[in-house]
């Protein structure tokens, strides 16, 4: 072949090399992106004590809340605690929250404690969350329909956690329960 044929024919080759470059990176920055974060890294974050602000069931609140690993880092326990009293001088609102990674189904679940009543452990009183970026969107179904959602979402930039808890009845129109705000508690 002459030189003056091959040199176009390698410039050809140039550019369908470099194209598939191009193209291999786009692709492995895209799949980077949608692969769902380290479940246990999003936790991590959530460790640590909080101070938690807004409003729960149309009143404003403020609640301690602290967060660790336990059992080998298999849960990660929230202790929630309102700042609030009742009547009796007693805690408005205590929860204990349980959340761990179910590899199997590649979801969280939670399971939520707390002094407004008593729960009998049945199936819909776990909750189950896919994973979505920093969010993780816990459902609750009830055996009647309806349930609740609580959306927890963490802001990265900011080092802050919200969890917004709506009320989904039997014919799934959600209602605003809970807006709150959680920043780290400073020394």
């Amino acid at each position: 072949m002459t030189r003056r044929r091959l040199l176009p024919l390698l410039a050809l080759l140039s550019i369908i090399v470099i194209f598939d470059s191009i193209s291999l990176n786009c692709t492995t920055a895209q799949t980077q992106d949608t692969v769902p974060p380290n479940p246990e890294s999003l936790l991590d974050k959530m460790t640590g004590k909080w101070v938690m602000t807004g409003t729960i069931d149309k009143e404003q609140v403020t609640h301690d809340v602290d967060v660790d690993w336990i059992l080998n880092r298999r849960y990660i326990r929230i202790h929630e605690v309102s700042r609030e009293k009742n009547a009796d001088g007693e805690l408005a609102y205590e929860a204990w929250i349980h959340i761990a990674w179910d590899p199997n189904n590649g979801e969280y679940v939670v399971m939520w404690l707390d002094n407004t009543g008593t729960t009998n452990f049945a199936a819909e009183g776990v909750g189950h969350g896919k994973p979505n970026g920093d969010r993780i969107p816990f459902v609750w179904k009830s055996a009647g329909g309806g349930g609740i959602h609580n959306t927890f979402a963490y802001d990265r930039d900011r080092d802050k956690w919200s969890w917004a808890i709506d009320n989904i009845d039997d014919t799934d129109k959600p209602s605003s329960f809970a807006r709150v705000t959680l920043e780290r508690k400073k020394n």
